[in-house]
């Protein structure tokens, strides 16, 4: 392997000693044109297409998704306070009396 990039030129530069091949698009490149990204030694080419994918990807899913989140978002506080109010009110009701209150006030 190393002897087969040792003898390989630049696909953007032939005058240039390869230095990296990129594992995307499988070409060789120099130093000058390859970018590391996510741990990889890209080409500048398919870091933009990369990058183009996300975006579409991103616009795709975007305000659906938004609205999709803040939906369950106020969905979620909803059961989260309905349960509550509905523990409170199932405690007996003597627990809501004042008297309770007022008869423990006395004794201490």
């Amino acid at each position: 392997m190393s002897t087969d990039l040792a003898r390989q030129r630049c696909y953007n530069h032939a005058h240039r000693e390869a230095a990296a091949r990129c594992p995307a698009c499988r070409r060789y490149y120099c130093r000058e044109c390859v970018i590391e990204h996510e741990s990889r030694l890209l080409c500048a080419a398919c870091v933009a297409a990369g990058a183009a994918r996300e975006e579409r990807r991103e616009k795709r899913h975007g305000w659906p998704g938004a609205v999709a989140g803040a939906m369950l978002g106020v969905f979620l506080a909803w059961a989260f306070f309905f349960i509550i109010g509905w523990g409170l009110l199932s405690l007996p009701s003597p627990t809501h009396a004042t008297e309770v209150w007022n008869e423990r006030a006395a004794h201490d």
